[in-house]
Formats: C-alpha cells, structure tokens, sequence
C-alpha cells in the first residue's frame, strides 16, 4: 500500500506544481471501466492491460478495459436490456438517467474495443457467443475510430445491451493535481459462456489474465506499475473464491465518490485519503 500512495514518477512534476499553486485543477472527464472477471484452475482470474509507455495518461501501468464518454454514448435509442437508465443512476449515484445510461453503454462499448468481449444479445437473455472473424474485428475497428456508433453496431446485429450483466463496484476521481482528469465508474463482470479475449487494444503492448492477488503480489514487488484504483480493486476481488462471489458481492457495495488527496511527506508528494480495501 505505501507503493501505491507514492505519486508516480511521471506525475511528480504536475503534483509539485500543484501543491506550488502553478497548476490548476481541470475538470474531469467521465469515463468507465470493467474488471472483466472469470475461473481459472486456482479460482478467479481478471483481465488486464499494460498501457504503451508512450500514452499520454497512465503510461506504462496496468489497467482494465475502459475509457471516456463518448457522446453518443448517450444515445437513448441504445437497445437496452436490464436495469433501467434510472435504476442506474440510482445504483451509481449519477446526475441524471442520461449520464447513466452514457456510463453504461462507455462500459461495455471500450470492453469490446479493448477487449474484444462484448456484453449483449439477440435477447435479454441471451449473449453473444462468438465475436471473432473479420466481420467482427471490421466492426470493432469502426467503434475504435467512431466510424461507427455503439446504437448503429447494436442494431445492424439485432443486439441488445445486457446492462444486467454488469455490476458497479467503486467511484474513483483522479487527483486534482493531474493534468487529465477522469471521473470513473468501476464496474466488474463475468465473461460471457463461448466468448474470448483477443489483443485487440491499440492502447496496450501487453494484456494478460491473472489472478487477481498475483498482480497485487507483482505492485507489491515493483515488477507491475499501477493506480491505486487498480491496485485497491484488485485487492478487493482477491478475496473472492469465484467470480460469482464477486458479482453477487458487487450488490452490496456503497458507491461513493474517491478523490484522493495530495501532501508532502519527508520532500516527497504522496497520496492521502485513499480507502481501505474493502471499505467500499
């Protein structure tokens, strides 16, 4: 955990600046991500990806699939299937239906970006079974570019959302010292029966599925750099002995909002205010 409350090397510059009142605060981006889970051989494995060193956030650190709203992620024409856009807002403690539903559908839209898994169906209960092939990968590229929105891929296929398929798990805001800002809703799902991973993500040189407390183990040890939302996520579901227990888990959890905080300790910036795992 002391690992993890050290400011990363690249943003000691930015906090220092912002401790020094030469940085302003910008304002934060919303965005989504998915702890995409299932059961390995030694219980439950998370997929994860290593971001490009050359990335202008989080560069080098590994992360889940995710990313930022798009606008048209908040296209209520969305095919939607499972709770409501204002349940949702109620579950994650969101403005308004609208930013929920745009929360929800930039979950699973970047899941199959990054991914390649994608959380809808010909039904509210049914799931794709197959997103291999040409025709797929064509489809996907089109997301990735915005040829293609996530209401017209939905509906060329005759598919629906399966918003129930998803699960909200935590609210983290960056800090305010970083000079891009997100405001994220963590949510974890399991993968889908007859569907695999590809190394689809441009964003990522690397991408593997783990054990959730052998990346901690690989923070801990320095050899895996990440945020403390990874990390803290991923300390959470290790306690987990299925992936079922981790959804049925994911109910139970109070959503609110982390905006970490920033002090000096011993000449060095560090982060304060960041919950214990399993604090919710």
């Amino acid at each position: 955990m002391d690992a993890i409350r050290r400011v990363p090397a690249g943003f000691r510059e930015s906090a220092l600046a912002y401790l020094a009142g030469e940085r302003a605060a910008v304002e934060p981006r919303g965005a989504a991500t998915v702890a995409l889970l299932r059961d390995g051989e030694s219980g439950p494995e998370v997929y994860l990806l290593r971001r490009h060193g050359a990335m202008a956030f989080a560069a080098g650190m590994y992360v889940f699939p995710g990313g930022t709203v798009d606008i048209r992620d908040r296209d209520a024409a969305v095919a939607w299937a499972g709770p409501s856009p204002q349940q949702w807002a109620s579950r994650l403690e969101c403005a308004s239906p609208a930013l929920a539903r745009a929360l929800v559908c930039a979950a699973v839209r970047e899941t199959f970006e990054e991914s390649g898994v994608l959380l809808a169906g010909t039904s509210p209960d049914t799931v794709v079974a197959d997103t291999t092939g040409t025709a797929w990968e064509r489809d996907r590229a089109a997301l990735v570019d915005r040829s293609l929105s996530f209401t017209d891929l939905l509906a060329a296929r005759g598919l629906v959302l399966r918003t129930d398929l998803l699960a909200a798990w935590a609210h983290w805001i960056t800090p305010a010292f970083e000079p891009r800002r997100y405001d994220t809703r963590f949510f974890v799902a399991m993968m889908p029966p007859g569907q695999v991973t590809r190394d689809v993500s441009g964003e990522a040189d690397f991408v593997a599925w783990m054990r959730p407390a052998d990346a901690v183990d690989g923070a801990d040890s320095g050899a895996m750099d990440m945020l403390a939302p990874t990390y803290l996520t991923l300390t959470e579901l290790a306690a987990f002995a299925t992936s079922a227990d981790a959804l049925a888990a994911a109910g139970a959890r109070v959503i609110t909002p982390v905006l970490p905080a920033l002090e000096i300790v011993d000449g060095e910036p560090v982060l304060t205010d960041i919950p214990l795992a399993g604090g919710g």
